[in-house]
């Protein structure tokens, strides 16, 4: 299918960027590897496509005390390469590292995947683990709301109209570790976990089993991997799809979780 018919704007600037999406039916388009097929199948019909792909002031990686902030502009590609992100910041390395295949890391965005909220997608997931902010500016200032009040539902987010995605800060922590099950490389992940560790405890974050990635809250606070595996079910109640049933995820889950406890456990 071919998609719709549309106007189309590259933005010089925010202000710029501000007016622009204020117009009716306007959708930002950035790496535009969700949204470009998504209009060659009619899911989506912008009357306007704002291009901020030139917005430099969205695509820095900056040292922030306690962590790292992270434009929304940046690609996965550049997520992967980044070593101040590989310092400070690995659990993203690690996710990017399983984003699709080179030629969408290399156009895809982080604040794309955040915006969309696929509930099949890494990047929330690490945000919710991190507990990382994500800051939506607007034409008067901005906005910081953190992950786990920005994912509402399925493709649903806080984002409200008038703003745009900025940036997202990830705070730096001790242990981390990401792991997914997928069919095959490269393919949307059917049951993933991100998970972190330090002084304050666990935060262990599951996708693809809900709408919006789940913090596993009862899994996180367990002292030991059984307790975990017990306590998994009360946080975790997968939706079934067209290839796994709800119990084969919840399985897959468990499984994901044997191999991520020894990495999120304090070293002897």
């Amino acid at each position: 299918m071919k998609a719709p018919p549309f106007a189309y704007a590259r933005a010089g600037s925010l202000a710029e960027a501000f007016d622009l999406i204020e117009r009716p039916g306007a959708r930002i388009l950035a790496g535009g590897q969700s949204l470009i097929p998504s209009l060659n199948m009619r899911l989506a019909t912008p009357q306007l496509l704002v291009d901020i792909t030139r917005l430099n002031e969205l695509a820095a990686i900056e040292p922030r005390q306690g962590g790292l902030q992270v434009g929304a502009l940046v690609t996965h590609s550049q997520i992967l390469l980044s070593e101040e992100i590989r310092k400070r910041v690995e659990l993203l390395a690690q996710a990017a590292a399983q984003v699709a295949h080179p030629a969408i890391r290399n156009r895809g965005t982080l604040g794309g995947s955040l915006a969309l909220a696929d509930p099949a997608a890494e990047y929330p997931a690490v945000a919710l683990a991190l507990n990382a902010t994500l800051i939506l500016k607007h034409r008067r200032g901005e906005r910081r709301v953190s992950a786990g009040h920005f994912f509402k539902g399925l493709f649903e987010t806080d984002l409200r109209a008038g703003e745009i995605l900025a940036a997202a800060e990830f705070p730096q922590v001790e242990r981390s570790v990401f792991v997914e099950l997928a069919r095959r490389q490269g393919d949307y992940a059917i049951v993933g976990l991100a998970g972190v560790a330090d002084a304050s405890g666990r935060r262990i974050a599951f996708f693809g089993v809900a709408a919006t990635p789940v913090l596993a809250e009862k899994t996180s606070r367990a002292a030991t991997l059984e307790a975990a595996l017990e306590a998994l079910p009360q946080d975790l109640h997968p939706a079934g799809d067209l290839y796994h049933s709800s119990a084969t995820k919840l399985h897959l889950a468990k499984v994901l979780l044997q191999r991520a406890w020894t990495r999120l456990s304090k070293p002897r």
